[in-house]
């Protein structure tokens, strides 16, 4: 009998099946900025949704702490990693780091410097910057008319996005519709609200004629905005442009003072992440470049966005 019902007991387990492996997923932010957080939120809620736990590192816009970090979760086992990089000039390694180790790897927000050498098992989900700073700088366009003079608040340049949104504003001030448009000066404020406003304090210190100021993130166009009111040279047909519809964004629009942004989802890339990561970890295909569509925001559709950044 007693040998009946562990024979019993044996064939009861081999026939249950075993527990689903929680997969865990690393998130190595570059930092947790106003839109980062959003994407931090997102990557954290649809890893919650997905029955998956993700591991969140912010390494404070220092790469040498990101690259620690990274190291850390493969030494760990990681099921997946998820990388928004400070610097994406550091990209190589980190790729080579994470596929030597056989985890698969996804960049997030940020186009790695060596997107077209990406091996098997990376993908990028991310918006297409050749977009963003091209319809903010055409809507700042309509609206002086074709002729004016522009500053541009620079991100971070070592940074992909930040090189591309101001190309971005060059071509499109090179196009026959916008040729009255001139680039007055640039600065890198290095996406921080405090330091444009330091920029922008300096521009008018010196003196520097402006028709707009388009900026490559709304954190610097917020920063422009507090400088303006500050130095009493704001008024309400003062135009400055940013990209992300953040909520404090969106809050200057329907105030009257920001003109111009561009949404970027960023709880969209973050589940975007996730879903890649899953598929990846699965031995599933997926596209290398996982598009989330940038989109113009103006104060005519501003209600449209309210809440979804």
């Amino acid at each position: 009998m007693k040998k009946l019902l562990i024979a019993t007991a044996v064939s009861a387990t081999l026939l249950t099946p075993m527990a689903a492996h929680a997969q865990k997923i690393g998130l190595a932010m570059a930092q947790l900025d106003t839109f980062l957080t959003i994407l931090k939120n997102g990557t954290l809620e649809a890893g919650k949704k997905a029955g998956a736990t993700v591991q969140v590192e912010d390494a404070g816009n220092d790469v040498g702490k990101q690259l620690s970090q990274i190291q850390n979760m493969i030494a760990q086992r990681y099921d997946a990693i998820i990388v928004n990089p400070v610097d994406t000039d550091a990209t190589p390694k980190m790729t080579k780091m994470v596929t030597e180790a056989g985890i698969p790897l996804i960049y997030v927000n940020r186009k790695p410097v060596d997107f077209d050498k990406l091996p098997k098992g990376v993908a990028v989900v991310a918006s297409d910057e050749r977009v963003s700073g091209t319809v903010e700088t055409q809507e700042v366009c309509r609206l002086l008319k074709g002729k004016g003079e522009i500053l541009v608040l620079m991100g971070e340049l070592s940074n992909e996005a930040a090189r591309t949104r101001t190309k971005d504003i060059e071509e499109v001030v090179a196009t026959k519709e916008c040729s009255g448009l001139k680039i007055v000066d640039k600065r890198e404020g290095a996406w921080d609200r405090t330091k444009a406003q330091d920029i922008t304090t300096n521009w008018l210190s010196s003196g520097v004629k402006f028709d707009a100021i388009i900026a490559n993130n709304d954190e610097m166009a917020i920063g422009a905005i507090n400088a303006l009111k500050a130095g009493k040279k704001w008024t309400p047909a003062t135009i400055v442009a940013g990209i992300d519809a953040t909520p404090d964004a969106l809050a200057s629009m329907k105030a009257g003072d920001l003109k111009v942004t561009v949404f970027q989802n960023a709880a969209g890339q973050g589940s975007g992440a996730v879903e890649t990561a899953l598929k990846l970890i699965k031995k599933q295909p997926v596209e290398r470049f996982v598009n989330v569509p940038f989109e113009l925001v103006t104060p005519a559709n501003l209600a449209k966005y309210s809440g979804k950044n």
